[in-house]
């Protein structure tokens, strides 16, 4: 690897994930010296003119433009950050691809298999590095979790729980944004959380062979909003009402294949966006016959961990994510000093550019992403046919394998 190398940094669309994959880089040289891997931001495009001045005078881009085409065939420009709305996933991947820039794209990354599947191919042919913005699955609590699985130490792995109960969307006169749009989203809390939910399942688990889904549309109208303004957080009364072209909630039974640590396991996967109490409420616990672990999000720095069927203890030991534990020492020196949301995107930009640089390929890639896409579509004609569907296994992913 080049220890000494400058990477050129390109970022598509400047909201608030484009602003936070702009200080993600910008923070790797102070938490990670030993990489030498210097990224410089070098143009930022956006549709709005207030954002591209936005990541030029405060985040730092030495250029700015409202055409993503600039970004892409800028000569100094290594790598690409896509932030854009779902819709344009594709068209923009795709482009990447062809331009021959690595890049580091948002979730869901197409509005379909089909169309996730059409970036990966595009990604491959061209040979780029991607990683995805699975973000989760980089918490020291996770990793550790990971590794005890690996290790044996839960036995053999018998049944997986895991959800993501998020209330952003549980307003009724929230606005009709996007994320509502089958044209412009593809599916709603399956790609929005799920796709989340069913990534950490395999990263820590193995891959899910088998799925039988369900799901519902809680608020089927809502307030319409105009393109570009606001947010899906944004309110309005008294507005006219637009259909809601997508789920609100979903859930599945799964059953995982033979590769993984969890071979032969079971487990049950849910997802929601108009729950009420949870404001990220994103849990996964994995049970052994010799232990289980459990994690919150919304509690990301302690794992809850039983080890022993015996022991005079019983009931769950709170391990405190600590230096052992992952990246946790790249950020705090000892145990209680919490990490947060914009770390877990540290650790990913770090691992994404250590990839790009002739690294380890530690990081998610387009792979994972057409696996999420995959099981995403399963669960939609699960939930519409009443059916197990079988999910073949995609090469490439960084899904947790037996040796």
């Amino acid at each position: 690897m080049n220890t000494t190398r400058t990477v050129g940094v390109g970022l598509i669309s400047v909201g608030w994930m484009g602003q936070l994959h702009a200080r993600a880089y910008r923070d790797v040289p102070i938490v990670y010296p030993e990489l030498g891997v210097t990224p410089k931001l070098v143009i930022a495009a956006d549709t709005a003119d207030s954002r591209v001045e936005f990541a030029k005078n405060v985040l730092g881009f030495a250029e700015g433009t409202t055409d993503y085409r600039e970004v892409l065939a800028h000569p100094d420009v290594d790598v690409v950050s896509i932030c854009a709305p779902n819709f344009l996933h594709a068209e923009i991947g795709i482009a990447a691809a062809k331009a021959g820039k690595h890049f580091w794209i948002e979730k869901p990354v197409g509005r379909s298999y089909t169309e996730t599947a059409a970036i990966e191919a595009a990604a491959t042919d061209a040979g780029v590095i991607t990683s995805i913005g699975y973000n989760y699955r980089h918490a020291p609590a996770v990793e550790h979790a990971r590794k005890l699985i690996a290790e044996g130490s839960l036995g053999r792995i018998t049944n997986v729980r895991a959800s993501f109960f998020s209330g952003y969307a549980n307003e009724p006169n929230g606005a009709l944004s996007w994320r509502f749009d089958r044209e412009l989203a593809g599916s709603g809390v399956l790609a929005d959380l799920f796709s989340h939910a069913s990534d950490l399942c395999q990263y820590v688990v193995g891959p899910i062979a088998e799925i039988n889904a369900l799901t519902s549309t809680v608020y089927t109208e809502r307030p319409k909003q105009a393109m570009g303004s606001g947010t899906h957080f944004a309110v309005i009364e008294n507005g006219e009402m637009g259909p809601v072209e997508n789920e609100d909630y979903a859930a599945a039974l799964v059953r995982f294949g033979s590769e993984g640590p969890g071979s032969g396991a079971v487990g049950t996967i849910e997802a929601s966006r108009v729950i009420v109490g949870p404001e990220c409420g994103y849990q996964i616990e994995i049970y052994g016959t010799e232990g289980s672990v459990k994690w919150d999000f919304e509690r990301m720095n302690e794992l809850k961990v039983c080890l022993g069927r015996t022991n005079a203890e019983q009931g769950y030991l709170t391990v405190n994510a600590s230096p052992k534990h992952g990246d946790y020492s790249r950020f705090q020196p000892g145990p209680g000093n919490a990490l947060g949301f914009d770390d877990l995107k540290t650790i990913e930009a770090k691992k994404f550019l250590l990839a790009v640089t002739g690294g380890p390929q530690e990081n998610s890639n387009v792979h994972d992403a057409a696996s999420a896409a995959a099981i995403v579509t399963a669960a939609e004609t699960s939930a519409a046919t009443g059916q197990w569907q079988k999910l073949d296994d995609i090469a490439g992913t960084t899904a947790s394998r037996t040796a």
